[in-house]
């Protein structure tokens, strides 16, 4: 009989303990249903041939950014079939099987709080604060998994400067639509729902922090957040906010939805970080989507231009 060792377990293969607690056991059931099916294929292997989302709109993609990676971008296929959306389900396959129910349109977005100007925006109007950017980031998810997208949308600091915070803003909270009728993962208790994530507002108009529309050049798919999400390409994977419906401004840290859940797992700040393992996994390599051998982690994945945002910080207490 094969016994693994902890370093040759995938991380795909680890149910999250907050999954696992407080009377979560049908969606720990998926989870683990879920992890034992992709065990059993070579890593990186997709699903069976077939489009499991709706061709997007074109955008008007403008410019290309300065931000963008020169690495190799993931394909489509593999963007779209593998990926976390826990509103659609435990498992990866999940969102790309039931995010099709979800009605995108029309679509608006509340922004308020601690602003000046607080404002309701229809989606195609907030598409049109700025120019459409290309942007190929590099990402981490917490499970020890990395993608590079190129998505489409530009920084959310345009937006932020649109509403003008007070100086009483030091945080931004976000929301996600909470649909049960087609959102089935929603149903159960695996999170405190409406999902909810945040930033310190000096995060939040960094360049690099992204108000996405599109990937690829296209609207963005359901299962990947359509129609609007956030993308913050040097903290772990669950830090972006999908199918965005609510940001707010506020005085005061926000609670998140993994912090809430494991506290002792999921940091406010969730940095990427090769120093500071997971309590149940070390967090010092990486496997890319479709391919076999591990990487090397990057600190801050790669994205040094945000040390700046964390001088003087213990980042191993702040994690």
């Amino acid at each position: 009989m094969l016994v693994k060792k902890q370093s040759d377990i995938r991380s795909s293969e680890i149910t999250p303990q907050g999954i696992c607690m407080n009377r979560r056991k049908f969606l720990a059931g998926a989870a683990a249903a879920g992890a034992v099916a992709f065990a059993g294929r070579a890593a990186g292997e997709l699903l069976a041939p077939g489009r499991a989302w709706a061709d997007g709109a074109k955008l008007n993609v403008t410019v290309k950014s300065q931000f963008s990676t020169t690495e190799k971008m993931n394909s489509l296929d593999e963007v779209t079939h593998y990926n976390n959306y826990y509103e659609f389900g435990t498992d990866k396959y999940s969102p790309a099987k039931y995010a099709q129910a979800l009605r995108t349109s029309p679509w608006k977005v509340q922004v308020d709080g601690e602003v000046l100007k607080p404002k309701t925006f229809d989606i195609e109007d907030l598409q049109k604060l700025a120019p459409m950017e290309e942007r190929i980031y590099r990402h981490r998810c917490v499970e020890g998994w990395s993608i590079v997208v190129p998505w489409n949308g530009y920084s959310l600091s345009t937006l932020i400067n649109v509403v003008q915070p007070t100086s009483k803003a030091k945080y931004v909270q976000f929301l996600t639509a909470l649909d049960t009728k087609s959102m089935i993962g929603a149903r159960e208790p695996v999170l405190n729902w409406p999902y909810s994530e945040g930033l310190r507002l000096d995060e939040a108009m960094h360049p690099l922090t992204l108000l996405s529309f599109g990937m690829y050049g296209e609207e963005l798919p359901k299962q990947n957040g359509a129609p609007v999400r956030t993308v913050i390409p040097w903290k772990y994977g669950f830090k972006c906010c999908k199918s965005i419906v609510r940001i707010k401004f506020l005085s005061s840290q926000p609670s998140t939805a993994w912090n809430m859940a494991a506290p002792s797992e999921y940091g406010f700040y969730s940095n990427v970080n090769p120093n500071v393992d997971h309590p149940r996994w070390s967090q010092a390599t990486e496997r890319r989507l479709g391919e076999f051998l591990k990487r090397k982690t990057l600190m801050f994945n790669g994205y040094d231009q945000v040390a700046s945002l964390y001088n003087g910080m213990d980042l191993k207490k702040y994690y």
